[in-house]
């Protein structure tokens, strides 16, 4: 074969390549997609990764399954979406609580910061301070009040250590001078079962997963901790209305995926995530569950939760919160 038919063989060669590629990348997603979520089915992350899953799946023409692993402050979740394969088949959908609070804590296996690409900030929701529709404390000044009576005899619930919940109620000790008694869970709805029995004294949970107990009755919002009051829950004063200063703690939900996916699978995801957050049933969804649909994708959504996890590692030390 002569060197000129070489080259033509070679050229051919090189063009069938990037035509299989371009091919490949063109029909993403080719296989089922899963949605890992590091808490327990019914919570507040679980309800926001199912109304994702129910949109993305007629649009990307696959299965979209959500796949709940709590535990370990939701960062088991975290660890199985970086050791993925890197297709763009495996999500996670994160709050602060793994991709912030969790790294100052425990000793983690995988690096948030660079195990996962950010697709998009999916929404904020603030925390509330709530206790059983039993408990005899109908404000936050009544609270602290019996609290002061009886120091270290109050205990708070979390979906885990180094979750909001878990600051949130470390920042509340801080800002009264209390003592409350930490009990960690593995997912919001566990701990729910023993606010509502009157076995946990209190809980500073998300509006998302809080917001179903409120509504039918099982739950007492004594404080919003925002700067404003929530307008789904507009006759419950923020905890600063009530004299607590500093104490301020929310939850935010993002979605990320495996570190390494090809760019135009991150692409395809980063518009459905936006298309997503713009319908307005979606909208309507989230701010029903007390919060606002995110606005924020790609680098300014990883600048934003660098920033969140430079924050929350300075709470932690200021509160001096361990594994316990």
């Amino acid at each position: 074969m002569s060197l000129s038919s070489l080259a033509r063989a070679a050229s051919l060669a090189a063009l069938a390549l990037a035509a299989t590629t371009a091919g490949a990348q063109a029909i993403y997603p080719d296989k089922p997609i899963r949605i890992m979520v590091g808490a327990s089915p019914g919570g507040g992350t679980d309800i926001l990764a199912r109304v994702l899953a129910d949109k993305f799946s007629p649009v990307l023409k696959q299965p979209v399954t959500v796949e709940n692993r709590p535990g370990a402050s939701n960062t088991i979740a975290g660890e199985l979406t970086a050791r993925a394969p890197a297709d763009g088949a495996t999500l996670l959908l994160a709050t602060n609580t793994a991709q912030a609070v969790a790294p100052h804590i425990l000793k983690l296996k995988y690096d948030p910061l660079k195990d996962l690409t950010p697709i998009g900030l999916v929404a904020v929701m603030p925390n509330v301070l709530v206790v059983s529709a039993n408990s005899p404390y109908k404000s936050v000044k009544e609270l602290v009040a019996a609290m002061a009576a009886k120091p270290g005899g109050f205990k708070y619930a979390s979906s885990g250590i180094g979750s909001t919940q878990h600051v949130g109620g470390e920042a509340f000790n801080l800002a009264t001078g209390m003592k409350s008694i930490h009990v960690p869970y593995k997912g919001s709805s566990q701990a729910h079962i023993d606010i509502i029995s009157g076995e946990v004294d209190m809980m500073f949970d998300s509006t998302s997963s809080a917001m179903g107990q409120i509504k039918a009755g099982k739950f007492r919002a004594l404080a919003v901790s925002a700067p404003q009051r929530s307008p789904e829950l507009p006759d419950v004063p923020t905890l600063a209305e009530q004299g607590i200063k500093g104490a301020d703690v929310s939850t935010w939900y993002g979605l990320y995926v495996t570190a390494g996916t090809p760019r135009p699978a991150v692409d395809r995801l980063n518009a459905e995530l936006v298309r997503t957050l713009k319908l307005a049933d979606v909208q309507a969804r989230i701010k029903a569950l007390g919060g606002e649909p995110g606005a924020l994708t790609g680098d300014p959504f990883a600048a934003m939760n660098r920033q969140e996890f430079d924050h929350c590692g300075q709470l932690v030390r200021d509160a001096n919160i361990k594994a316990e």
